[in-house]
């Protein structure tokens, strides 16, 4: 019996995952695809932005969406059952495509492929770790010495091994493939620096490739036939030996609204925000005062990308939600009274 492979894709808040994945489905073809996608917050921007991508290939049923906390710690009560359902389908997916929310560790969920249930039925074909060059240039995620050393000293904030650093490089070491992503946003010469010191943090073997806006082709990210869960020992961990982990380092919480006066308010309004309370992440869709299309807010750190997706569909509630991640102690209260002004109720 073959087993159906399964492509994790990983990475940090902003890497570029979604839109990886909207570029997979755009060039999947026929091929069927499932996608179980694990979102941080409580409401499924990600899930959003990838339905109508490619129907024939991954229609609405394909689409499965965990919102009940990191698919790493929720692998038995959400991830297990919704992979057997998949499985148990009379006509499977071809391929399963899971996207991990930015905080997840990759290895317990490599690991629950090994549980019974799903391991003569399924297999991880590759890990894909998505790294956000522009970020790393600025030493954001760094790991060797002299990185951490230069960015201690522009930043006292990163004074100390943070929860966020450990989980870059544990994804890292998990990984069969790293995509350098977003790669229009350095120099070559940087971009080149940046290969360097990736190439001592992963594994002997493992693939780099650089992107843009996540345009890989399909066939280069699915059939590495890795079976990742055969080789667990050789992925490293900080939290190897560890019975569980947590991510309550972090705060989120959505802001929900109605349509703003323009693109441009919204962004006045966010930057001095997101400066101020150090936000990690800000993400989700928005209404727009006399415009038949919803905006698409996809933002990392200080820095704002944003387009008009689709036309606002009959029925479909016009409406602002953006999900808002930081790390703990985020002034959820002092944010929204900044937003309010801008984002009608």
């Amino acid at each position: 019996m073959n087993k159906i492979p399964a492509t994790v894709i990983t990475g940090f808040l902003g890497a570029g995952k979604t839109t990886l994945l909207r570029h997979i489905l755009t060039h999947a073809g026929a091929r069927r695809l499932a996608l179980i996608i694990n979102e941080f917050g409580d409401v499924g921007i990600d899930g959003e932005l990838v339905r109508g991508c490619n129907e024939e290939a991954c229609g609405e049923d394909d689409i499965v969406e965990l919102a009940n906390g990191c698919i790493c710690c929720t692998v038995a009560d959400d991830f297990l059952p919704t992979m057997q359902r998949l499985l148990d389908r009379p006509e499977p997916p071809e391929h399963i495509i899971i996207e991990t929310s930015g905080l997840a560790l990759p290895k317990p969920l490599i690991k629950a492929f090994q549980w019974p249930a799903i391991r003569t039925r399924a297999s991880v074909d590759g890990v894909i770790a998505l790294v956000d060059a522009d970020a790393l240039a600025q030493g954001r995620f760094a790991h060797d010495e002299a990185a951490l050393a230069l960015a201690r000293a522009a930043d006292p904030t990163l004074d100390h091994d943070t929860p966020l650093e450990e989980l870059f490089e544990d994804q890292l070491a998990s990984a069969d493939l790293v995509v350098l992503n977003k790669t229009d946003l350095v120099s070559n010469e940087t971009l080149e620096r940046l290969e360097t010191e990736l190439a001592t943090q992963v594994r002997p073997g493992v693939r780099r490739l650089k992107a843009r806006h996540g345009a890989l082709d399909p066939a280069v990210l699915l059939g590495l036939c890795a079976a990742a869960e055969d080789d667990l020992d050789a992925r490293r961990s900080h939290h190897d030996g560890a019975d569980d982990h947590d991510h309550d380092d972090f705060d989120s919480f959505v802001l929900t609204g109605g349509p703003v006066a323009s693109p441009e308010a919204l962004l006045a309004a966010l930057e001095p925000v997101i400066r101020a309370h150090d936000i990690l992440r800000v993400k989700g869709t928005v209404a727009v005062a006399a415009k038949p299309a919803r905006l698409v807010l996809q933002g990392v750190g200080p820095r704002l990308q944003h387009h008009f997706d689709r036309a606002w569909k009959p029925g479909e509630a016009v409406r602002t939600q953006l999900v808002v991640i930081g790390e703990k102690g985020l002034d959820e209260s002092a944010i929204r009274q900044a937003l309010t002004r801008v984002i009608a109720s």
